[in-house]
């Protein structure tokens, strides 16, 4: 069938694509046409051509799908960050149970029959209503700008530009948030505070990072600035300090030309400069009913955190089962962030070594340490291809399980085969990207390692992203 752009095409939506878009043929021709979900019959407009495939912009639905919502947010569409939320909640866990299965076979070359034999069902967020999967998220970063009158935004970037769309109430995010952004702004308006502009580099405020403690209700505000400070500062403080919840505000100064939200240097200029919160370790066998000990952690504006810290409970929790750890084993924790997982493992380790490439972060998993009394555990700063063998090959600190928690483009090649060369019993590889792990996972098999258990667990509802917890084995020699 030829195609032009502009044609409009009616197609029946019979399955959803990696970023959620709608996928649907025409003619055996396929479409792939973003915000329609999988049941509807839409109609949408040709807006760019390939040989065998074609994107299209939704023009209605003119017949909707069964598993079909009203979105609570208005800006769902634009923002781009919630792709999902026009589908029923569990219908999204099958999508991202879906998503994870074909990326094993697709990119991990792994047979349909493996695929289906080692993934677990996924664990969803609690939900007794629709309600119950939002405001989930204890960290946001929030763009400052102009819109096209002048007037002082912050919100979020629409999908793949750097336009604000000016929302101070996101819905994943704490309900408190609304109340600091609009402090914030009109802190800047009445005392003649600029936003940064991305394409002159001129302007003052960049971001505002809010962090919260779920358990603690300890709040952190931060700004981040293009300058060395904030003019009037002290108006700030006090129009924040006596918010509930908020126990430290602070300045992160970024004064670089680029898209980086975050810089180096942090001051503190009112309260704290970390909030706490506390993860509970959890028994994945009995759905999650609350067993063993709590962890403590001190939380800084660069530290790495997970956002969702009830399904984090449960991801930490799936992945000590999968360790299988004894009082003997020897813990080796890559990318271990602040010691979240570090600390988990140690609880029913022999001993365990975290490595961290961020020396911040490596300050805080002491800290977390001291905080939890925990003595089995020690921090390395540095890179993990140059630390592993210096630990291994000089000083024979071997490893009978790896612990590996990469950010979203995985782990590097170097990384990859010297935890092959220290040959760990087993492997547990949490991902944020089951694309990344699945590529990962392929050269891991490769090399003497046999995929066990996998298993996803939703901490982004609404988003297309699923974090999954893997099992690899060495394989008999």
């Amino acid at each position: 069938m030829d195609f032009k752009k502009n044609d409009i095409v009616r197609v029946l939506i019979e399955d959803m694509g990696h970023e959620g878009e709608g996928v649907g043929k025409v003619e055996g021709y396929t479409v792939f046409i973003k915000d329609a979900i999988i049941g509807d019959l839409a109609e949408a407009v040709i807006m760019k051509i390939h040989k065998n495939y074609a994107y299209a912009k939704l023009k209605k639905v003119v017949t909707p799908s069964s598993f079909r919502v009203e979105p609570k947010c208005i800006f769902h569409k634009e923002c781009g960050g919630c792709r999902l939320q026009a589908m029923q909640y569990e219908k999204q866990l099958e999508y991202k149970q879906n998503k994870i299965r074909n990326n094993l076979i697709r990119i991990g070359g792994f047979s349909p029959q493996t695929a289906d034999m080692v993934l677990e069902p996924i664990v969803g967020m609690p939900k007794d209503t629709e309600e119950g999967v939002f405001r989930y998220r204890n960290k946001a970063q929030y763009p400052v700008g102009k819109d096209k009158e002048g007037r002082l935004i912050t919100g979020f970037y629409a999908g793949r530009t750097h336009s604000i769309i000016a929302n101070t109430d996101c819905y994943l995010g704490a309900e408190e948030n609304q109340e600091i952004l609009e402090t914030v702004l009109k802190y800047m308006v009445n005392n003649g505070v600029s936003a940064y502009d991305e394409k002159d580099g001129t302007g003052l405020i960049r971001h505002i990072l809010i962090r919260t403690g779920f358990t603690s209700g300890e709040i952190m505000v931060c700004l981040v600035i293009n300058g060395r400070g904030l003019p009037r500062q002290q108006a700030l403080v006090d129009a924040l300090k006596g918010m509930k919840g908020i126990t430290g505000i602070l300045i992160n100064i970024n004064q670089q030309r680029s898209n980086v939200i975050m810089g180096k240097e942090i001051k503190t200029i009112w309260g704290k400069d970390i909030i706490r919160d506390t993860i509970h370790m959890r028994d994945s066998a009995r759905d999650f009913v609350l067993t063993g000990r709590s962890f403590t952690f001190a939380i800084s504006p660069l530290s790495f955190y997970q956002v969702n810290p009830l399904q984090t409970e449960k991801v930490y929790s799936i992945a000590l089962e999968f360790a299988g750890l004894t009082k003997k084993d020897v813990v080796w924790d890559i990318y271990c962030g602040i010691g979240t997982i570090s600390l988990f493992m140690a609880e029913q380790a022999g001993q365990v070594y975290g490595i961290e490439t961020v020396p911040e972060a490596v300050e805080d998993a002491r800290k977390n340490a001291f905080i939890n009394v925990i003595e089995n555990v020690e921090f390395f700063q540095g890179k993990a291809e140059e630390i592993l063998p210096e630990k291994y090959e000089k000083e024979g600190i071997a490893a009978d399980v790896i612990v590996v928690d990469p950010p979203r483009k995985g782990c590097d090649e170097a990384c990859l085969e010297t935890m092959v060369k220290m040959k760990p019993d087993r492997i547990v590889y949490i991902s944020c990207d089951s694309a990344t792990l699945s590529r990962d996972l392929k050269i891991l098999c490769d090399r003497g390692y046999e995929l066990q258990r996998v298993r996803g667990a939703d901490q982004f509802p609404h988003t297309t992203h699923v974090e999954t917890v893997v099992l690899l084995e060495k394989k008999a020699q």
